[in-house]
């Protein structure tokens, strides 16, 4: 696996690419890799010839500075890890190196912002966007790949490849959990032992609820969440919103398909997300 470290010697390096024909999948990440991560990797060699992985921690996102403080770090692992998993190219660019020109893009997402994540986290998006974007411009992916846990990221970005008229595919990958259901997640590292235990009552309460759909109104549902963890002291539910898959935009009355739950829990200090589909 080849490293590189500067935008210059990554942009020589995707042009050379794409001269020669290839199609180059790209996962972006912020490091702490993990089985999901992985599952990316695996499914961008799949489908090109060439897979690029990133490694990023892009401090614009955080909206809270002791959140981006307390993000892990596990470089040295993580090169480990690609290796294993035959990525052909990693790019770990500096601070320096990605934000050489101050962050001044603003992106407008409409409604897709202002629910859920975007609502809780504002800016958020937009410091997604920013360095998504300016990743896409240097390595000029055929294909890019996310996980399905980050389902709003997903479809922020799909969004942004349409304003800026890139020509690259965006692959929503499943979600990758642990055998007692907890979505694998790099801020999973940061939970004590005792709250490990305990963090996969988010995914058992969110199929509890599911069980249900066709019995309760998307209303009874949501107060049924909501119950279910005032039950749990150790846990303190942010949100829980049932909405359409792809506005975004909360639903009250049934409909046949394209429904999907939204949860944020925050547990031991560290906040987890999930999804649950409906219908």
């Amino acid at each position: 696996m080849k490293i590189i470290n500067t935008i210059e010697e990554i942009s020589q390096i995707t042009d050379r690419l794409k001269q020669e024909g290839k199609t180059i999948g790209f996962v972006p990440t912020m490091g702490a890799l993990h089985k999901g991560h992985i599952s990316l990797i695996s499914r961008s060699k799949e489908e090109n010839d060439v897979t690029i992985c990133s490694i990023f921690v892009n401090p614009i996102q955080f909206n809270n500075k002791e959140d981006l403080e307390k993000y892990p770090i596990r470089t040295d692992e993580d090169i480990l890890i690609l290796e294993e998993s035959n990525c052909d190219i990693l790019f770990i660019p500096s601070q320096e190196e990605v934000y050489f020109e101050p962050a001044t893009e603003r992106f407008s997402f409409g409604k897709l912002e202002e629910v859920l994540e975007g609502k809780q986290r504002p800016g958020h998006f937009n410091g997604v966007a920013t360095v998504v974007s300016r990743l896409f411009k240097w390595i000029k992916p055929n294909k890019a790949y996310f996980g399905e846990k980050d389902y709003q990221q997903v479809a922020i970005i799909k969004d942004m490849v349409k304003q800026l008229d890139m020509p690259i595919e965006i692959i929503p990958c499943p979600i990758i959990r642990e055998e007692d259901g907890l979505a694998i997640s790099s801020r999973n590292l940061l939970l004590s032992s005792d709250a490990r235990k305990l963090a996969p009552k988010i995914h058992s309460i969110l199929i509890k609820s599911a069980y249900q759909k066709d019995n309760l109104t998307f209303s009874q549902i949501k107060s049924f969440v909501s119950s279910e963890f005032k039950l749990i002291k150790e846990m303190d539910l942010e949100y829980f919103e049932i909405v359409d898959d792809e506005t975004l935009q909360p639903i009250t009355k049934k409909q046949e398909n394209g429904v999907v739950g939204f949860i944020a829990v925050w547990l031991d200090g560290v906040r987890l997300i999930d999804i649950q589909r409906y219908y």
